[in-house]
């Protein structure tokens, strides 16, 4: 099912066919983070972001705790896993900041610890874990997933967690939930594009809010995650706690999640309520289908420039390709 319309020959321009408010507000986003086109000024300023400040950034990752987890060797990815001082310089975390290279450095005074995370909703037994637990009680290991931007870029990133699954049983989903909705942090003192000072985002539907079906959060594939690259999981990253769904565009994998509630109706998500036209619910990476202003064919591998073809799913096809109509 394709998460994103393709343009239509009779369709309006995005002038004509758009609210005002979200035709600005798109505006005034796309040129602050720098996607309007997906070429030559990406790159470069992709590139910018990873030069620099290194000894800082080490001695944050020296900070960390390490995690004992073995690696799950079921999903195997054919590249080369990207540098941790480049993945920590290139982020999407919107709370803090719509440029990639500037997050590292506005999330440093984020409080993820100690911290805890509410499961409730339609469940036999609503629980609040504390994060310190989760990771003394849960089956951690380590996967190597390709992680896809709608924006067009990628990276290969071992992650450290838990099968959803896992955590759901815990708390014993009844037979009437049908969607997870996922809560992340509100904190407009520490996240600045929280503030209702800014005028421009204080229509944005924060907190920022994430949702699956049933069956997507009951797949193998789909991962909560408390760790990376051998240690806890930086603040630029989500820490302390976030989603990983290696099948969908990567702002379904929503960060420093608070609550997770199964409920019985399709939960409101926060790109799709901003603009449904182009952020959809499913939000599966499919090459066939463009996002309204550039291709999604192919994608460019942070720390490389590198373009390559971008495969259906993401590349896991075979994991969760049987749960949506063929098209």
């Amino acid at each position: 099912m394709a998460n994103i319309r393709p343009p239509k020959d009779w369709n309006l321009p995005e002038r004509e066919a758009t609210p005002e408010g979200i035709f600005r507000g798109r505006r005034k986003f796309i040129k602050a983070v720098g996607i309007g086109s997906i070429g030559a000024v990406g790159l470069a300023y992709g590139l910018s972001t990873l030069a620099g400040n290194d000894d800082k950034l080490q001695s944050q990752f020296t900070s960390l705790k390490r995690l004992k987890a073995r690696r799950n060797g079921a999903y195997p990815v054919k590249r080369a896993i990207t540098d941790e001082l480049i993945a920590a310089k290139y982020n999407n975390f919107y709370e803090f900041s719509t440029r990639k290279g500037d997050v590292w450095e506005l999330a440093e005074k984020f409080q993820s610890h100690p911290w805890q995370m509410e499961v409730t909703g339609l469940v036999e037994k609503p629980t609040t874990f504390d994060i310190d637990d989760l990771l003394k009680t849960m089956p951690l290991e380590e996967r190597v997933y390709r992680l896809r931007c709608v924006e067009a870029w990628s990276m290969v990133v071992p992650w450290i967690g838990f099968p959803m699954k896992a955590l759901l049983d815990r708390v014993r989903p009844l037979s009437s939930a049908k969607f997870v909705k996922l809560v992340t942090f509100l904190d407009p003192e520490v996240a600045p594009r929280q503030s209702a000072r800014l005028a421009f985002w204080s229509r944005e539907p924060w907190p920022y809010t994430e949702g699956l079906r049933m069956d997507e959060a009951m797949n193998e594939l789909t991962l909560i995650t408390v760790g990376m690259y051998g240690h806890v999981m930086g603040k630029q990253h989500g820490a302390p706690i976030r989603l990983i769904t290696p099948w969908k565009y990567g702002y379904k994998s929503i960060k420093s999640i608070v609550r997770i509630e199964l409920t019985d109706k399709q939960p409101a998500t926060f790109w799709n309520t901003l603009a449904p036209n182009e952020y959809g619910f499913l939000s599966n990476v499919n090459p066939k289908v463009p996002h309204p202003r550039w291709s999604q064919a192919t994608e460019r591998v942070i720390g490389t420039g590198n373009r390559i073809r971008t495969l259906s799913y993401n590349g896991y096809a075979a994991q969760v390709a049987g749960m949506y109509p063929k098209v």
